[in-house]
């Protein structure tokens, strides 16, 4: 099992700036994809931002050049910059840990990022 722990969520004007964090404990070895996804009301959830432990990173259209990836150590924490928000990024954001195949597929409880027009 691991554990996922999100911080840094909250209430932010357009064009302001939030950093999330994730800390992960638990059987983490197997991880291999760490991410970062949102929930706005009534829509699906969407991924935001991935990286692997290869380095390789993926990003959402509508938040590429805004928003950076990054970890912290292999597999302890990883974080989400975002920069120059606006109200459409507002969303409950999860913290996601997968290994490479998604047998093993984790979600933290979940952030709220409201950005205020």
């Amino acid at each position: 099992q691991v554990q996922l722990v999100e911080s840094g969520g909250g209430l932010v004007q357009a064009g302001g700036s939030l950093r999330l964090s994730c800390a992960a404990s638990g059987s983490i070895s197997k991880i291999y994809v760490m991410g970062w996804y949102r929930q706005a009301p009534g829509k699906p959830r969407e991924l935001v931002a991935s990286t692997t432990l290869d380095g390789m990173t993926d990003y959402a259209g509508s938040v590429k050049g805004r928003f950076t990836i990054s970890r912290d150590g292999a597999r302890n924490t990883v974080s989400l910059q975002m920069n120059n928000l606006n109200p459409e990024d507002t969303a409950v954001y999860y913290c996601n840990y997968r290994s490479r195949w998604s047998t093993y597929n984790y979600w933290g409880q979940g952030t709220q990022v409201t950005v205020s027009s």
